[in-house]
């Protein structure tokens, strides 16, 4: 399973610089910035148009649709469930980063409204969102994730992704310390990362874009958005190794080159994957 999933992570690398996809964007403005460079550095093309005027006609046009609710308001929140609707009508497949849910009722709400009223391909947060999601309460800590609701095993965080994935049939990919990506018949366990991800804002709304750009060509969902995580976390340790002595800052900038660099062989060098 794990040799066909790499094979299948290099293959859609390779579409995506080939074919450029257009990742439309409903985003958090903390990042937005980041969001699209991270983006057009996996070698996708994003556009970030939250405006109701245009997000349904954006999203029309778009290979894949990321809505992300860290920076919420109602103006907004119409946009991303027209732009979802509309991506949902043509085939066109939609990540949600359920930022912050659990956090406040605006959120809470908007999380809800959004997974009645629009198919996604790939949920993505962390796992104080994935619970709260899953109906089993969280801890909730702001827009992080808090130490309390990881139960230390990753079978068991493994099993709640993966019921999570057969309500909504769905993707689902819980990202930290050890990250899962779950389908309701299965899931995998990602161990690459490196602690000094959690110490740059956004690097969650990025891996995101990066789901999102996978997304933007893949036939597997699955796949898609093991590929997007693992990116993100294969260059956090190289972002590290470069330039994490130096410090945050040099950190955050590092890891844009590092997309930009990652290439199959180094995919296949660095991953960590087995079965949950």
């Amino acid at each position: 399973m794990e040799t066909q999933l790499l094979f299948e992570i290099c293959q859609m690398l390779n579409d995506i610089r080939v074919t450029k996809p257009l990742v439309h964007h409903i985003t958090n403005y903390v990042t937005v910035c980041d969001c699209a460079n991270i983006t057009l550095a996996i070698g996708a093309s994003p556009i970030m148009a939250d405006d109701l005027g245009e997000a349904a006609d954006i999203a029309a046009i778009s290979s894949a649709l990321v809505l992300n609710i860290g920076t919420l308001n109602a103006r907004t929140i119409e946009s991303m469930l027209a732009a979802g609707t509309k991506a949902n009508e043509a085939g066109i497949p939609v990540v949600l980063d359920p930022v912050g849910a659990g956090a406040s009722t605006l959120r809470n709400r908007t999380t809800k409204t959004l997974l009645d009223r629009v198919r996604f391909r790939v949920i993505r947060g962390n796992m104080s969102e994935i619970r709260y999601i899953a109906g089993l309460g969280a801890t909730v800590k702001g827009v992080d994730a808090s130490e309390a609701d990881f139960t230390g095993d990753s079978r068991a965080d493994a099993g709640i992704a993966k019921a999570l994935a057969a309500k909504y049939d769905c993707v689902v990919a819980v990202t930290g310390a050890t990250d899962i990506i779950a389908a309701r018949d299965g899931a995998v366990c990602l161990e690459n990362g490196h602690p000094m991800l959690s110490t740059v804002s956004g690097t969650g709304c990025m891996c995101s874009s990066l789901v999102g750009s996978f997304c933007g060509v893949a036939k597997n969902f699955h796949s898609a958005a093991a590929a997007g995580v693992l990116c993100m976390s294969i260059a956090g340790e190289t972002a590290f190794e470069r330039a994490g002595g130096l410090g945050p800052g040099s950190f955050h900038a590092a890891l844009f080159d590092e997309i930009a660099k990652i290439n199959p062989e180094t995919i296949l060098e660095r991953a960590k994957i087995h079965e949950a």
